[in-house]
This record gives structure tokens, C-alpha cells and sequence, in this order.
């Protein structure tokens, strides 16, 4: 199999590796051509990705930012073959879908949404590694439900990335509960860590502190272009965790035991029923 990657930073990145070690043949395309170059140095891809040999591929997956995505997408759908099964790999699916179901539909070939559920605390090339998705869940969002055959393609071309669960959706209900279950543990995160006193949590911190930060440490470039794609979705998160958190100040205010009890309580009951 011919496997096109647009974007080589962590997530391109392992997904080209881990093809590679299962025998494919890789093209790969990034903003970076020194990536690009190390990439082909290392041995992981075996020649950039152009519009020479864009026609070659078997699978397409598109790696990069949203926007970065949309943009090759448009440049270069006229160059795809009718044989080719697109991908997007981007952390939102609204506007992606959108385009690439319509620019799939006028060229001939096959488009379908995607996100992993995977990733590290780090970005870049440098800290991909082929094992990255195994055992993760993927989200898919095709361009019709009941579609078994092209379902079935799907899973046989992401087959080598190792993923265990295949979650089919739709695009706004994916970002709905992206928003939740990813955007707002990055913000909430990103915010918690600017205390004055996380700069003396040494000696004072344990699990609990390393994992609540865990992903403070993030990509502000592409996490707020995330954000601001998924802003409806996100701000109605946003918005009840704020309120839920004066709810909890406003009884330790006024000293309510009770009150703060409650709130602990139904915090426990609801974690219970998630699992």
C-alpha cells in the first residue's frame, strides 16, 4: 500500500512509522522540509509528497492542523485518484467534514473524518513513535452510516496503527463531546498550572498534581486554532464548569458544610456512574 501523510509532527509522524514498519510505502508533505528531509534521511518516508505522485496513493491521511488540512485539501484534490481513501486525523470535524465531503464528491474520491484518540503532552516530529495509536479508540465520521463496505476499507487501512475500537459518529456530535472530554481538560489545565504556588508544588505535589497538568504543557498554536474552530461547543462546557465551581466557593464562603458535602457527594456519584 502507497500511504500519503500531509504534516510529520506527532501525530504524522508515528502514523508514517508505524506504516513504514509494516512494510508500506510512505510519501509524506510537510510546512518543514527540513522534517521532511530527516524524515526521508531516517528511512520512515521514501519521497515527498507532490502532486507528481499524490495520484500513487492508496491512503491519504491528512495530519496537520485543521485549517492546514483544509487547505491542501483544497489545493490538491483535483490531483487525487478516484482509488484513494482520505482521511483527516484533525481534533475537530465540522469544517473538515464539510469540505472534504464535498470536494470528495465532485473529484471521485473517498473522504471520511477521523481523530485518534491518542497523543503525549509533547509535539513534533521528534517524539512520534509507531506505537503511538495502539490499543486507542478511533472516531470515525463517514460520509453515510449504514455504509458496511466502506467501514470494513477503513478498518483494513488503519489497520496497521493498532487500534482496538472504532467509534462511528457524526461530526457535530463528535465536537460536542470533544469539548469536553479534550478541549476543556487542556484549558482548565492550562489555567490551573499559572498559580504563583505551582512554582513551590515540589515536595508538596503527587499523582494527583502531575496528572492534573499533565497537558498544561501543550501546543498553543494549534490548540487555539482547535479552540476557536469548536467555540459553540467549548464555551457551553466552559460555562457550566464555571458556574459548578462558584457553586462549591459560594459554600465554602459562607461555611456550608452541608451544602459543600452535597456537592462533593453528587461530584463522586457522577465519576461512579462513568465508569
Amino acid at each position: 500500500m502507497v500511504v500519503g501523510v500531509v504534516g510529520l509532527g506527532l501525530i504524522g509522524g508515528s502514523a508514517a512509522k508505524a506504516y513504514k514498519a509494516a512494510g508500506h510505502t510512505i510519501y509524506a508533505y510537510d510546512i518543514n522540509e527540513s522534517v521532511t528531509g530527516f524524515a526521508c534521511l531516517e528511512g520512515v518516508v521514501n519521497d515527498v509528497l507532490s502532486c507528481s505522485n499524490l495520484h500513487c496513493c492508496d491512503l491519504l491521511l491528512l495530519t496537520a492542523t485543521p485549517k492546514a488540512s483544509a487547505e491542501y485539501l483544497r489545493m490538491h484534490a483535483p490531483h487525487i485518484a478516484s482509488h484513494t481513501l482520505v482521511i483527516d486525523f484533525c481534533g475537530t470535524k465540522g469544517n473538515i467534514c464539510t469540505l472534504g465531503f464535498a470536494l470528495a464528491k465532485e473529484y471521485g474520491f473517498t473522504f471520511v473524518g477521523g481523530h485518534p484518540m491518542a497523543g503525549l503532552q509533547f509535539s513534533g516530529y521528534k517524539y512520534s513513535k509507531p506505537t503511538l495509536f495502539n490499543g486507542a479508540s478511533f472516531i470515525l465520521v463517514p460520509p453515510v452510516h449504514d455504509d458496511i463496505v466502506l467501514l470494513d476499507s477503513v478498518k483494513q487501512h488503519l489497520q496497521p496503527l493498532g487500534f482496538k475500537k472504532f467509534v462511528v459518529t457524526t461530526a457535530d456530535f463528535h465536537d460536542k463531546m470533544i469539548a469536553y472530554t479534550s478541549q476543556m481538560c487542556h484549558v482548565v489545565s492550562n489555567a490551573f498550572i499559572k498559580s504563583p504556588s505551582a512554582k513551590q508544588h515540589k515536595g508538596y505535589s503527587a499523582g494527583s498534581f502531575r496528572d492534573f497538568t499533565r497537558v498544561s504543557r501543550l501546543n498553543e498554536a494549534m490548540w487555539t486554532e482547535l479552540f476557536l474552530e469548536n467555540k459553540e461547543h467549548l464555551l457551553s462546557e466552559l460555562d457550566l464548569l464555571i458556574n459548578s465551581l462558584c457553586e462549591y466557593r459560594n459554600a465554602i464562603v459562607a461555611d456550608d458544610a452541608e451544602t459543600l458535602r452535597g456537592l462533593l457527594r453528587d461530584g463522586r456519584i457522577a465519576k461512579e456512574e462513568t465508569e
